[in-house]
């Protein structure tokens, strides 16, 4: 990848820190689930450990001093509410998808657990819902990532065979993903995760942002 560009058919992106920027909803999920068990939080770097946990399956017991069950509860609830008003799309995001769109057939894959007309209102309402062909949320996944599911159906829902894929995303999970379902993985530095986080997992490629992906491809 590093020294010739990539001829794909389907480009397979993931929403949150690769599309939109949703730090700003992290921080109000943070903050209304420790005061809902009136725990002060630990320090700034909190606001983005606990989703980095949280997409990798990893406790956060040793954060929350107090009903984990409980905190997760608030935590995701006021979250996904807070999607829909705090999450913006990343500069020129737009013009980074119609180069795409013109390259090969884009799906996006989240795993907010949400039906997919909220996801396509919000990409409505930034102008960006035009370019995908298909959308999935955790809602059509029984194993979200890292696990390949997600990522395989969205290729077979395109008509296109996995080595053909490219899948974007920002965090450790979703390189996983991308390498368990076969596809090439790009990692983006736009979201939460470090490029020593995702150096980790050896994505094909790692940008700053996905407004770098189309020089790359043919």
């Amino acid at each position: 990848m590093k020294s010739s560009k990539l001829k794909v058919k389907a480009i397979l992106l993931d929403l949150d820190g690769t599309i939109v920027d949703s730090k700003e909803a992290y921080l109000e999920a943070v903050e209304a689930a420790f005061a809902t068990i009136k725990q002060k939080i630990v320090n700034a770097k909190t606001v983005t450990e606990i989703p980095k946990r949280l997409e990798q399956n990893l406790p956060i017991s040793d954060i929350i001093k107090a009903d984990t069950r409980k905190f997760l509860e608030i935590y995701l609830k006021t979250y996904y509410k807070a999607t829909a008003t705090k999450a913006k799309p990343l500069p020129n995001v737009d013009n980074a998808l119609e180069k795409l769109s013109q390259k090969a057939k884009l799906a996006l894959i989240t795993m907010r657990c949400v039906p997919k007309r909220k996801i396509m209102d919000e990409l409505e309402n930034f102008g960006l819902e035009k370019y995908f062909q298909h959308i999935m949320t955790a809602l059509d996944t029984r194993n979200p990532k890292p696990a390949p599911d997600a990522l395989i159906e969205c290729a077979r829902q395109l008509g296109i065979q996995t080595r053909d894929c490219i899948f974007v995303g920002d965090s450790v999970a979703d390189v996983k993903a991308g390498k368990n379902a076969g596809v090439k993985t790009v990692a983006v530095l736009s979201g939460i995760f470090s490029r020593k986080e995702l150096e980790k997992e050896k994505p094909d490629l790692i940008l700053e942002n996905v407004n770098q992906l189309p020089g790359f491809l043919e």
